[in-house]
C-alpha cells in the first residue's frame, strides 16, 4: 500500500480500479520546404477541421456542464484564428522554409511558455488551452486520430499527466470515479469540470502517480487531497465506509432540494434549470428543479448539415415539455452567431461577430427560419406549461417585429385547425445594456424578464469575457452590474412582470443573498447547482438578504462586495 498527497481539487471519495491514459505522442518530422503557400494551405485545412471539432465539444459541454465550462471552447475556437499566432506560423514557414507541422508546433509552445511565465495563477493554467488546440491542429495535420476518454470500458479512476479540456469534455461522465493527475491546480479545467460533475479528484500529485498500471485498486479522497495504491481490506472498508456517509449526505442534500425555497421569513422563490436536451431536463427534477428558466434550443442546430424541421423541432419540444409536466418550460428561441456559427446558414465575414447579425437579429431577417421554430414551440404550448423567449433584445422595435411574427404563426396553426396555448407567455432576455436600461418601456411589450448576466457582463464592462488579458473586468458582482440587475427587476415589478435570472450568476454562493433581496423571482442555475441555491436560500431571511444588497448598492468594487458577504454571511454562502 502507497498514500500519494496532491491537492483537493473536487470533493468525494471513490473506490476503484485505474485506468491510465497515456496519449500518443506525436512525431514532427522536420523538413524543408519551398512552397510556403501551400503548407499554409495544409494549415488551413487543419484548422477548419479542428474548429468543427471544437464546436462539436462546446454543444456538449454547454449541455452537460454549463455555459461557464463551455466559455472554455469558445476561447479554444479564438486561438484558432489568432492573427499573432497564424502570422507567427506564417512567417517561420517563409522565411525559414520549414515544414508547417514544426512552425506550428513551435508558435504555440511559444505562446504556452509565455502564460506559463505569467505571475496569475488563472493565467497559468491557460496555457494548457493553447496546448490543447495546438495538439489538435496537429493531430488533423498528420491524419491522427484523437485518443479519446469517451469509449471506457468499465467504471474507472483516470490516471494521466494531465487532462486537456478536450479530455475532460469528451469522456463518458458515467464511467469515470474519479481524477488522478501528475500536474494541475485547483484552478485548472480539469479541477473545475471535476467540481461542477461532481467527480472526486486529486491533482498535482507528481511522477509517482504515473507509476501506477492499468487496474491497480486506487482510492480517491477528493477532500483532503490523497490517493492510496493497493489498499488493504481493511484501508478499503474504511474508506467504503466514509464513502456511503458522504454519498448518503449528498443524496440528503438532493432529497431536500425537492423541497421549495423558503426563506426563514417566510419568501418564496422559484429555483429552476438551464438545460440543453431531454435528458438534462430529467437530471434536472433528480437535483430538484421546480421547471427549466432556459432550454437553450441550439442543441436542434448545431453539428449538422442543414436546419432541423418543424417536426424534429416540435418532438423534441414536447418530449421535453412532458418530462417537466405542469412546471414551467422556457424555450429560448434560436440564438447562433457570435460564438455559434452554423455552416448552413452564410453569416459572412463579421469584424465583431459578438456584436453582429445573431439571436433574434437573425431570425427577423430569417423570417422563414422563425417561423418554423415559433410553429414547433407553440405546437408543444398544448396542453403544457410552455412559455417562448426572445435573446438578445436591444430594442423595443425587435419585441415587436418577433410579436406580430408570433401572432402571424398563431393565426396560421388557428386556420389550421392545430391546436397550441393561445395564452402562451413570452418573455424576453435582459442580456444588453440597452434592454436593461430600457426595462421600464420595454416590460409593457411583455410577461416576463430573464437577465441573461453572462453577456450583461460583457457588454457592460466592454470585455469579451474570454480574453484571458481582460478577465479581471469580468466579475459578476461588480457593483455596476448589481445596479442593473435592481433597475430590471425594480422595472419588471412595477409592471407587474416576474423576473428571473439564467446567466451563470444565479447559481453563485455569494450572488444568491443579495439577487434575493433584490427581489429576483426566479433563480435559473445549472442542475448541480439547484440543492446548494437551495440550501443557501432556505438559510437566510428575506429581511437580512434586503439588507444585504442595499449594502453592497453603496461599495464601489467587485472584491468589496465579496468581503463584505464574506464576513455577513461568511459559510452560508461558501
Amino acid at each position: 500500500m502507497k498514500t500519494l498527497t496532491g491537492i483537493a481539487a473536487s470533493s468525494g471519495i471513490t473506490v476503484g480500479r485505474a485506468h491510465v491514459h497515456r496519449p500518443v505522442e506525436l512525431a514532427i518530422e522536420r523538413r524543408e520546404v519551398e512552397d510556403a503557400g501551400a503548407e499554409m494551405v495544409r494549415l488551413q485545412r487543419a484548422l477548419d477541421q479542428s474548429r468543427e471539432q471544437i464546436s462539436e465539444i462546446h454543444a456538449r459541454t454547454q449541455d452537460e456542464a454549463g455555459e461557464d465550462i463551455a466559455r472554455i471552447f469558445e476561447a479554444h475556437l479564438l486561438i484558432l484564428q489568432d492573427p499573432v499566432l497564424l502570422e507567427e506560423v506564417g512567417k517561420k514557414t517563409g522565411e525559414a522554409h520549414v515544414n508547417v507541422e514544426v512552425a506550428w508546433t513551435d508558435a504555440i509552445e511559444g505562446y504556452a511558455s509565455l502564460l506559463e511565465g505569467m505571475e496569475d495563477e488563472v493565467m497559468c493554467a491557460r496555457a494548457a488551452d493553447v496546448r490543447d488546440v495546438g495538439k489538435r491542429v496537429l493531430r488533423n495535420m498528420l491524419g491522427i486520430s484523437e485518443q479519446s476518454l469517451a469509449r471506457l470500458s468499465s467504471p474507472a479512476i483516470i490516471v494521466a499527466r494531465d487532462l486537456t479540456p478536450s479530455d475532460t469534455a469528451q469522456m463518458d461522465k458515467e464511467m469515470v470515479l474519479g481524477f488522478c493527475t501528475a500536474s494541475g491546480g485547483t484552478t485548472s479545467h480539469t479541477a473545475i469540470m471535476a467540481r461542477i460533475l461532481g467527480i472526486p479528484a486529486v491533482v498535482g500529485l507528481g511522477q509517482e502517480i504515473l507509476e501506477v498500471k492499468d487496474g491497480q485498486l486506487l482510492i480517491v479522497d477528493g477532500a483532503e487531497g490523497v490517493v492510496v495504491v493497493d489498499p488493504g481490506e481493511a484501508v478499503s472498508a474504511g474508506y467504503v465506509q466514509r464513502q456511503r456517509q458522504f454519498e448518503a449526505r449528498r443524496e440528503l442534500a438532493k432529497a431536500a432540494a425537492q423541497r421549495p425555497a423558503v426563506t426563514t421569513d417566510g419568501h418564496q422563490v422559484e429555483v429552476v434549470a438551464n438545460i440543453g436536451d431531454v435528458d438534462s431536463a430529467r437530471t434536472a427534477l433528480e437535483y430538484g428543479a421546480e421547471g427549466v428558466g432556459l432550454l437553450r434550443t441550439e442543441f436542434l442546430y448545431l453539428d449538422r448539415a442543414s436546419l432541423p424541421g418543424e417536426e424534429e423541432q416540435y418532438a423534441a419540444y414536447r418530449a421535453i415539455a412532458d418530462v417537466m409536466g405542469r412546471r414551467p418550460l422556457v424555450v429560448r428561441t434560436l440564438d447562433v452567431g457570435g460564438d455559434k456559427q452554423l455552416p448552413y446558414l452564410d453569416f459572412g465575414e463579421e469584424r465583431n461577430p459578438f456584436l453582429g447579425w445573431r439571436a433574434i437579429r437573425l431570425c427577423l431577417e430569417r423570417v422563414d427560419l422563425f417561423k418554423t421554430q415559433l410553429r414547433a414551440i407553440l405546437r408543444a404550448s398544448h396542453e403544457r406549461n410552455v412559455k417562448v423567449m426572445f435573446p438578445m433584445i436591444a430594442d423595443v422595435g425587435e419585441v415587436r417585429q418577433a410579436k406580430k411574427i408570433l401572432a402571424q404563426v398563431m393565426g396560421e396553426l388557428d386556420s389550421a385547425g392545430i391546436p397550441f396555448d393561445p395564452g402562451v407567455e413570452v418573455g424576453i432576455m435582459i442580456e444588453t445594456p440597452a434592454a436593461a436600461l430600457a426595462a421600464d418601456i420595454l416590460a409593457g411589450e411583455v410577461d416576463f424578464f430573464s437577465i441573461g448576466t453572462n453577456d450583461l457582463i460583457q457588454y457592460t464592462m466592454a470585455c469579451d469575457r474570454t480574453n484571458e488579458h481582460i478577465s479581471y473586468l469580468y466579475r459578476p458582482l461588480h457593483p455596476v452590474i448589481l445596479r442593473l440587475v435592481k433597475t430590471v427587476v425594480d422595472a419588471g415589478h412595477r409592471a407587474g412582470r416576474w423576473v428571473g435570472m439564467c446567466g451563470e450568476m444565479a447559481g453563485e454562493g455569494p450572488a444568491i443573498p443579495i439577487l434575493l433581496g433584490l427581489h429576483l423571482d426566479e433563480f435559473s442555475v445549472n442542475p448541480s447547482a439547484i440543492p446548494s441555491a437551495k440550501e443557501i436560500i432556505r438559510s437566510l431571511s428575506l429581511e437580512e438578504s434586503q439588507r444585504v444588497a442595499a449594502a453592497a448598492l453603496d461599495l464601489k468594487t467587485e472584491a468589496e462586495v465579496r468581503r463584505y458577504v464574506d464576513n455577513a454571511l461568511g459559510q452560508a454562502v461558501k
